[in-house]
């Protein structure tokens, strides 16, 4: 059964726009999990340019709803995660300048950080994923790491995509690693640039089991409303 999980990030963005309290994304995750979300995402950045700390606090205290939170590898950010205990973690690279996240962790540089972290959530049970490119060498490395599953950075074939190139090899690239990481029993998942059509894509991949979505989805909704957006991407993970 595949997954589809909410980025709200951009909710917080809005409402901090105006240095008010509105719209709220604790409302929001509320709201996204009732119209069919499978899960929530949020990213705890360090900083603080959409979620802050209290947002996330409070969104996994909400009962029944299934929080991932997307955390760099500072230290202070991982003492935080710790704390609030989201139901899944998801190590991704951070930079202070960047617009959006730019690629894939890399991983042969901060293995060893990254383990001591990996280990400290799976020591709460919280399932931890590596947020990655799509390279076999890197899928080879997150298995060494012990993590839970693996996301695949899919803005590059998101790019291609929709300035109407040749999508087949970074397709491909990411079907065969899909493939193994199945194999070396890695739950995959995908994100980051996704639309209705890089999804319907990558949803003919099985061994996908969970995409998350936020920009494109939140931006749809500003035309279409979030139930109608949600439904309709749940609709096509599931062909």
């Amino acid at each position: 059964m595949k997954r589809l999980g909410v980025n709200i990030d951009h909710v917080a963005t809005l409402r901090n726009a105006r240095g008010e309290l509105h719209p709220d994304p604790i409302l929001a995750a509320k709201f996204v999990k009732k119209v069919g979300a499978d899960s929530i995402t949020i990213h705890l950045r360090e900083d603080k340019r959409h979620i802050k700390d209290l947002d996330a606090k409070q969104i996994c205290l909400i009962k029944n709803l299934l929080v991932n939170l997307e955390i760099s590898t500072n230290k202070d950010i991982v003492k935080t995660a710790l704390k609030i205990k989201p139901n899944y973690i998801c190590i991704v690279p951070e930079n202070r300048k960047e617009i959006t996240t730019e690629g894939g962790l890399n991983l042969e540089r901060n293995k060893n950080n990254i383990k001591r972290i990996i280990l400290k959530f799976k020591k709460k049970k919280i399932r931890t994923s590596l947020f990655i490119n799509p390279s076999i060498k890197d899928v080879q490395l997150s298995k060494k790491l012990g993590v839970d599953c693996i996301e695949f950075h899919t803005g590059r074939l998101a790019n291609l995509v929709k300035s109407k190139k040749s999508f087949s090899n970074e397709f491909l690239k990411i079907k065969r690693c899909s493939i193994l990481a199945d194999k070396l029993n890695l739950e995959v998942h995908a994100g980051h640039g996704l639309d209705y059509k890089t999804t319907e894509i990558l949803s003919k991949i099985n061994q996908i089991k969970e995409f998350n979505i936020g920009h494109f989805l939140i931006g749809e909704s500003i035309f279409f409303g979030l139930s109608k957006v949600i439904k309709r991407f749940k609709k096509i993970i599931k062909n």
